[in-house]
């Protein structure tokens, strides 16, 4: 299955439309640095959590991006629309883009 990708700059520019992105990391890597507006839900709980997902085109997003292409390829067998952001929050950060930081609030 074919997941589009975009880069950090494309997100960055995207953030502003209040898309829906899905951090898929553990909540330890989450809590150090995350895409500001970024939902956690980490991998390993993805088909535990279908009925929180919006029901938008979903941004999929981790470290580097090869578990959020999985996230995105698992949702979108499901019926998601689906985009995995390349480069992941590693390439937001070195890219110089403000971050947060901090523990999940729910």
């Amino acid at each position: 299955m074919d997941i589009p990708e975009i880069g950090v700059a494309e997100l960055a520019e995207l953030l502003a439309d209040g898309i829906a992105l899905i951090d898929v990391r553990e909540p330890d890597e989450y809590a150090e640095a995350r895409v500001p507006g970024a939902v956690l839900i980490p991998l390993g709980t993805i088909a535990d959590c279908l009925r929180e997902l919006p029901d938008q085109h979903l941004y999929m997003i981790c470290a580097m991006g090869g578990r959020s292409l999985k996230a995105a390829e698992y949702l979108a067998a499901r019926g998601w629309s689906c985009t995995n952001v390349a480069g992941g929050t590693n390439g937001w950060v070195e890219a110089g883009h403000a971050y947060d930081s901090g523990p999940a609030v729910d």
